[in-house]
C-alpha cells in the first residue's frame, strides 16, 4: 500500500487543491465555516460517531475583546476507531478523540483541516498500526462530504 502522501495529488483532483501541513491535512471548501463544519458534523453522526464538543474559536476570542475570523473545532470519535490505535500505541490517546478544524483564512477561503492518522501514528511509534489506513479513509470521506 503506498503511503498516505503519496495519495495527496489524487485527493487534489478530487476535491481541489489540498494543503498537507506537519500531518494537518486541509481541504478547501465552498461553504462558510459553519455549513462546513456542520455538514461534517452530520457525515459523522450518519457514520455512528460520538460528536463531543464543538468550539467556536472566534466567540472566545469577543468574549476576551479580541478578533478572530471564523474559526471552529470540532471533537468527535468512537472507541471502534481510537481504542486499536491506542492499542499499537497508548500515549496516541493525547490525540484522540479526533478533530476537524474548519477557518476562513485571510484571504477569505474557508479550509476544512483535521490530523491524518498516518501521522499521528508515526509521532506515537505507531507506524505500522493496522487500523491506519481505515481511519484515514473514514476521514477523508467525511472530509469530501463536508466540502462537496
Amino acid at each position: 500500500m503506498k503511503p498516505f502522501w503519496m495519495l495527496l495529488p489524487l485527493l487534489s483532483m478530487l476535491a481541489g487543491p489540498v494543503n498537507a501541513t506537519d500531518g494537518m491535512i486541509a481541504l478547501k471548501s465552498p461553504h462558510n465555516v459553519k455549513t462546513t463544519l456542520d455538514r461534517f458534523e452530520a457525515a459523522a453522526k450518519e457514520r455512528g460517531l460520538n460528536v463531543f464538543l464543538r468550539v467556536d474559536h472566534a466567540a472566545g476570542a469577543l468574549k476576551v475583546g479580541k478578533t478572530l475570523r471564523p474559526t471552529e473545532l470540532l471533537v468527535f470519535g468512537n472507541p471502534q476507531g481510537g481504542t486499536p490505535l491506542m492499542e499499537c500505541a497508548q500515549g496516541a490517546g493525547i490525540d484522540l478523540p479526533l478533530k476537524a478544524l474548519a477557518w476562513q483564512d485571510a484571504a477569505g477561503q474557508v479550509w476544512l483541516g483535521y490530523n491524518d492518522p498516518a501521522y499521528l501514528a508515526k509521532r506515537h511509534a505507531a507506524a505500522d498500526c493496522a487500523v491506519v489506513p481505515s481511519l484515514q479513509k473514514a476521514l477523508a470521506g467525511l472530509a469530501q462530504e463536508a466540502v462537496r
